[in-house]
């Protein structure tokens, strides 16, 4: 059976190339809003954070009709770290939309998803979007998509892909790049007569890949993915399947069945091959199970997904402060989310920890853990986090660790200092290319070594150099290397930060707290440009004496705090710090918090390192 009133398609690309924006046209033009209905930009970004940090999270499906054909349409994250979320619905659509900014061209994550794409023979509609960019370099771009299409040993049909260029945010296309169109029909019309249609037996038993997990307090758990074969009806009951461990079939009921259509899910009553469906019924259904017929439980081979490469270990709060602004705190209620998580998220790992109420989490990045911290301080949770450390493997008695690819775009003016901090963190220059007034610079450099970088290198080009990053592998352990040059000033005693207090300790370093905020003793409250922590007791009181005015603290000039936001906080912190995370506050700490447990464990390893 061919479905010619359907087409799947997945949009992929680098973060910031306009994948939601051009979504946003796409359902404008697709008639799903009516004439003079108000609507918000980047509204596939339905999640708060993404709609703060302007990235898209997680995959979303929605749905169009253009002359009698319904497209399903997958928003995909560009951020590398949320690499996972591609590679699990790559396997939902036949074909992809591979967006390239017409000013950067292909970029690391540009790569990652294509190769994913190519590897499962998907068909590939190149778009060259922002085209409207001042700095739009629209004669070099398709050369530079054509070089990536031959390094990723595609087919020669897949070299002879369709290229359009577009600007989503005007809402138009044309195959011509100085030539805009008026709308996105071109786009379009090139989706039906290229992405091929989805085929398989209707007739057959039921085989459908779960891609995808939502969740709904009042139905529970939601599978969503693409029926393959066969037919499913409301009421029916299935076998759910796993393709690692067929053995364990377990019988289930569908209870409800939807459909994507704009940005609505509508209940049906059943749904057949190439339909992208959400159902409900099946509590224990996770992502890469198999929804199969009762009497033939065949299951689909999942996609196998991109391992961790770096950890973090979560654990209960033991602060002084700890229970003071968390609903969650125990042991018991960090396991049940972050086991949770594993539910949705496919390239998350957590395992217990060292203690009964520490658990490791690995996840692809920093972001990628961050985020997860983020959600779970909104819900609620109060945690302390360490440091992110990097995932090492042995091979035949070699120690090796994960590299990452690294393109920065810089103005040439700084191009010396980011070279010179590269250097220094065994960065590996691979080319050079000159755009203009800037610099873009390809690196090869451990994971490791770019730890707290980012925000050094936006302190070094005062916010303009670009940077991204993605995973190229393993390599032999390149030695031991210091990436933070500095150290933390810590509070000697418990109370009340005072003016009087952060006057005479602000000249050690830059503080992260004003006045009138409680600390405890081992609390970090500010940074010490030289390598040896400093103990400064910021809750000094000025005594009285003949000779005080009542107006004598008002003379006191503060420095600003430097407020620290997760991602900083994650960067800053060193193997012997914590953070503590709630709802309210996030806070630096030393794991030891008394400072002479601190001294004997740092002699005791220093005594160990001579050794």
């Amino acid at each position: 059976m061919k479905r010619t009133d359907l087409r799947n398609i997945a949009i992929i690309a680098h973060v910031d190339h306009g994948k939601t924006t051009l979504v946003d046209e796409m359902l404008r033009q697709g008639g799903i809003y009516r004439e003079n209905q108000e609507t918000e930009e980047r509204v596939m970004d339905s999640n708060d954070l993404e709609r703060e940090r302007g990235i898209t999270i997680l995959a979303k499906n929605t749905a169009i009709h253009y002359k009698g054909v319904k497209i399903n349409v997958v928003d995909t994250p560009g951020h590398a770290d949320f690499g996972g979320e591609v590679e699990r619905i790559l396997k939902m659509v036949n074909g992809v939309i591979l967006l390239v900014d017409a000013a950067e061209g292909p970029m690391p994550q540009t790569r990652f998803v294509l190769e994913k794409a190519l590897a499962l023979n998907h068909k590939v509609i190149v778009v060259v979007n922002k085209i409207d960019r001042p700095d739009a370099r629209l004669d070099e771009i398709g050369d530079e998509v054509l070089e990536l299409l031959i390094d990723l040993n595609a087919t020669d049909e897949q070299l002879d892909s369709p290229m359009l260029f577009c600007s989503g945010r005007a809402g138009t296309a044309s195959f011509d790049p100085y030539t805009p169109g008026t709308d996105l029909k071109p786009l379009l019309d090139t989706i039906l007569d290229y992405i091929p249609c989805p085929e398989g037996d209707e007739n057959g038993g039921l085989q459908m890949l779960v891609s995808s997990i939502d969740y709904n307090d009042f139905v529970g758990r939601i599978g969503i993915g693409r029926i393959d074969r066969g037919t499913v009806r409301v009421g029916q009951t299935v076998s759910i399947c796993n393709y690692h461990d067929p053995s364990k079939s377990k019988p289930s009921k569908i209870v409800s069945l939807y459909q994507f259509d704009g940005l609505k899910r509508v209940p049906v009553e059943s749904a057949t091959v190439g339909d992208i469906i959400c159902f409900s019924g099946c509590e224990e259904i996770s992502i890469g199970d198999t929804v199969c017929d009762i009497s033939c439980p065949q299951p689909l081979e999942f996609v196998k997904v991109g391992e961790p490469t770096m950890e973090m270990t979560f654990s209960v709060n033991d602060s002084p402060f700890a229970g003071k602004e968390g609903k969650y705190v125990t042991s018991r209620h960090l396991r049940a989310r972050l086991y949770k998580e594993l539910l949705r998220d496919v390239s998350l790992r957590v395992t217990d920890g060292d203690t009964t109420d520490s658990f490791k989490v690995a996840g692809r990045g920093e972001m990628h853990l961050s985020i997860l911290i983020e959600n779970m301080r909104r819900e609620g949770y109060e945690l302390t986090c360490s440091n992110p450390r990097v995932l090492y493997k042995e091979e035949n008695g070699v120690k090796l660790e994960p590299v990452e690819n690294v393109i920065i775009d810089v103005p040439e003016e700084y191009l010396g200092s980011v070279m010179e901090k590269l250097g220094a963190r065994k960065g590996e220059l691979l080319d050079m290319q000159l755009h203009g007034t800037r610099q873009k610079l390809f690196y090869k450099i451990p994971t490791r070594c770019l730890f707290g970088y980012r925000s050094e290198l936006l302190t070094d080009t005062r916010g303009e150099a670009i940077m991204s990053t993605i995973f190229a592998g393993y390599e032999p352990f390149k030695g031991e290397i210091r990436t933070r040059f500095t150290s933390s000033l810590v509070a000697s005693e418990t109370g009340i930060t005072t003016t009087y207090g952060l006057f005479q300790s602000q000249n050690r370093g830059p503080l992260f707290v004003g006045p009138s905020t409680p600390v405890y003793a081992g609390m970090i409250v500010g940074e010490n440009p030289k390598p040896d922590d400093i103990c400064v007791n910021v809750c000094k009181e000025k005594h009285l004496t003949a000779i005080r005015s009542s107006g004598a603290d008002e003379k006191l000039t503060l420095i600003t705090p430097r407020q620290m936001s997760l991602e900083e906080a994650i960067e800053f912190i060193a193997d012997d710090e914590l953070i503590e995370v709630t709802p309210k506050s996030i806070r630096l700490r030393k794991q030891y918090l008394d400072a002479a447990v601190r001294l004997r464990m740092a002699a005791q390893k220093k005594a160990a390192l001579t050794k």
